[in-house]
């Protein structure tokens, strides 16, 4: 044992002789003599090699992870709630206008390219079952539950479902278009609309000039869209996941007047994005549909998304979405009050048409995503409507949104 100590000591010692004259002399300064000395050199030496294996700190490097630390810290300590009657918190303009610069519309075309793309049988299996894995969808539902059936990832996330898993509720006058969680419903106010929880978006610019109604600067935009002053003007979101089925259903009987296409970004409208980027429904990319119901005004728009660059309405074969060159704030109207040939024929498999505009019943496939994304419903009814959900529970095609 004392001679192993030994051969240690010597080495520790061959490794402090090593040392410059600086460190000895720094080692020797105020060391005590004797067997604590021996100590204190062998942890100075043993300090000595690890500083020689551990790399020097570059600046830059050593900047950038203390700042994203104490920015991931400062996130950290904001997501708690907010207190009772403050606002919530958004992001600023500058990174608003950063997220809005990323090519989120080149990289959905590649997307929509790259799920065109005819997959070998052997792999459509395995690449489909890692996709139900990760967004839990539910193939007893598919009217085709064999993955092989599918020959790319488009028709996959275009599945139709079996007539029976849909029932439409008898006792709701209104029913949801789609799969997926409700983002926020209620009455709109002043002419803003809540996407989530205190972040609003103007009704203006979401649904853009309506054409053919009274001008009159003294009434509000919301006024100017009620047939009644018996009546108000209601809202619901409903987001759409990646797992969830992507079609979507008339939500009553209607008549569609006016499609209105909004070329615009695809940022994301996943619940956490909404509650950080105020008026997002009205940057992305969308399609109005709007009308009459027996209530009077009906709108349905289909906002897009990253990745969801891709809008069909089934009746409206000219639809083009997501297209390589568009004019910010502009849009595109096509009336289906003067319906052509081309309108008639396509109404067919979405609704019936007549002279007054194409007429959806309850229930309807009006049309789909390429992924998920988000509708919302505005429209005009009585003041005694009440709706009978919850902020964030799931819906499905078919049940039941409110009553009078």
């Amino acid at each position: 044992m004392a001679a192993v100590l030994r051969r240690a000591c010597s080495g520790v010692s061959s490794r402090v002789s090593s040392l410059s004259y600086s460190q000895q002399r720094a080692l020797n300064t105020g060391v005590p003599s004797g067997p604590r000395r021996s100590v204190f050199q062998m942890v100075c030496s043993v300090l000595e090699i690890c500083r020689s294996f551990l790399p020097r700190p570059r600046t830059l490097p050593l900047l950038l992870v203390t700042g994203g630390g104490y920015l991931g810290y400062q996130h950290y300590k904001g997501r708690g709630q907010p207190e009772e009657g403050a606002s919530p918190r958004t992001a600023t303009p500058t990174q608003v206008a950063l997220y809005h610069s990323f090519p989120t519309r080149l990289l959905s075309r590649a997307w929509g390219r790259l799920n065109g793309v005819e997959l070998p049988t052997w792999l459509r299996k395995p690449v489909y079952s890692l996709y139900i894995w990760t967004f839990g969808v539910n193939m007893q539902e598919a009217a085709v539950e064999d993955l092989h059936h599918y020959r790319n990832l488009g028709e996959f996330f275009r599945r139709q479902l079996k007539p029976a898993v849909r029932p439409l509720c008898a006792s709701s006058c209104l029913i949801s278009p789609a799969d997926g969680r409700i983002l926020h419903f209620g009455r709109v106010q002043n002419s803003q609309v809540e996407q989530v929880k205190g972040v609003t978006y103007s009704l203006e610019h979401f649904l853009g000039p309506q054409r053919g109604r009274s001008q009159d600067a003294s009434r509000s935009f919301q006024d100017l869209l009620l047939s009644s002053p018996q009546n108000d003007l209601f809202h619901v979101v409903v987001y759409l996941a990646p797992g969830d089925y992507h079609c979507f259903h008339s939500p009553t009987d209607w008549r569609v007047e006016l499609r209105r296409h909004f070329p615009g970004s695809l940022m994301s409208v996943n619940p956490g994005v909404a509650r950080l980027v105020k008026e997002l429904f009205c940057l992305n990319e969308r399609v109005a549909l709007s009308g009459q119901w027996k209530h009077g005004f009906f709108s349905l728009t289909a906002v897009g998304a990253t990745n969801v660059g891709s809008i069909r309405v089934y009746f409206d074969q000219d639809l083009q979405t997501n297209a390589p060159r568009y004019s910010k704030g502009s849009f595109h109207d096509r009336s289906y009050v003067a319906l052509d040939d081309q309108v008639l024929k396509a109404a067919d498999e979405g609704g019936m048409a007549s002279g007054e505009g194409v007429v959806l019943q309850r229930g309807a496939a009006v049309g789909e995503f390429n992924l998920g994304s988000t509708i919302v419903l505005l429209f005009e009814a009585p003041k005694d409507f009440s709706f009978d959900l919850q902020p964030g529970q799931r819906i499905r095609v078919g049940e039941g949104l409110g009553s009078l």
